[in-house]
């Protein structure tokens, strides 16, 4: 049994160096929701140090809501957002020897996309054309890994460790009570539920099915590094390897 274990950074996050030590994969911020070139450059130095996998975070342009804030965008717009953002860290990725592995939307793209299948449909023709090698990471059961599917790309379903659940296996809103966990050990009982057994409880106590391919701790937490220890730890003790 195994696990990607991932985390968003080149955010500015005071964490990037700690986790790098920590996860397989990285999603680094293409810097329209946060950071900047230096940050980003920064990220993937330390990436590459680590080994570790660096994948394109791109964003909604929302830099005020950290890229929280839902839009809808005509297509063409949408498409030279993505493009724009893919094509700055991919640039930065090779300008230091190495590849991008992966693309997972940021924030209110990333859960939009989940529920939205023309959403869906678009960024995975769009990133089908910027490069269709790469891996796309989207929410366990959510709409963007069927379209990324469909679409004859690889793909990898996510599950969250410090996200609470609805029954429907969408993330809770950030904005409501309960939406992000921060007792490590919830965190990791939850996740190692997922991972050996492929369920999460929603909050309303309702079982949801899930596929585990890749965990996220999220970097810009204030408990980020201490869930990705002690995950690891726990992970460990039951016998579940990193890849």
């Amino acid at each position: 049994m195994h696990i990607d274990l991932n985390a968003d950074l080149g955010e500015g996050g005071s964490h990037d160096r700690d986790l790098l030590a920590l996860v397989t994969s990285a999603n680094i911020s293409c810097g329209v929701h946060a950071g900047d070139p230096d940050t980003i450059a920064a990220a993937i130095r330390l990436a590459i140090a680590h080994r570790v996998r660096i994948g394109a975070h791109p964003s909604f342009p929302d830099r005020e809501n950290f890229g929280r804030s839902e839009m809808q965008l005509p297509f063409a717009t949408l498409r030279n957002h993505m493009l724009y953002q893919l094509g700055a860290i991919d640039a930065l990725v090779k300008a230091q020897g190495t590849e991008l592995s992966h693309i997972k939307p940021h924030g209110a793209l990333y859960n939009q996309a989940a529920t939205d299948r023309v959403l869906a449909d678009n960024l995975a023709m769009i990133f089908q054309e910027f490069n269709p090698t790469l891996t796309i990471v989207g929410l366990a059961g959510g709409e963007l890994v069927h379209a990324a599917r469909q679409a004859n790309l690889r793909v990898k379903s996510e599950v969250f460790a410090d996200r609470t659940y609805t029954l429907f296996g969408t993330l809770v809103p950030r904005s409501d009570p309960g939406a992000v966990i921060h007792d490590p050990q919830r965190a990791i009982a939850q996740s190692l539920t997922m991972i050996r057994d492929g369920y999460v409880m929603s909050v309303d106590g309702h079982r949801v099915d899930v596929q585990a391919d890749t965990l996220c701790v999220h970097g810009d937490t204030p408990e980020a590094l201490l869930f990705a220890k002690q995950l690891r730890a726990a992970f460990t003790e039951a016998g579940i390897t990193f890849q």
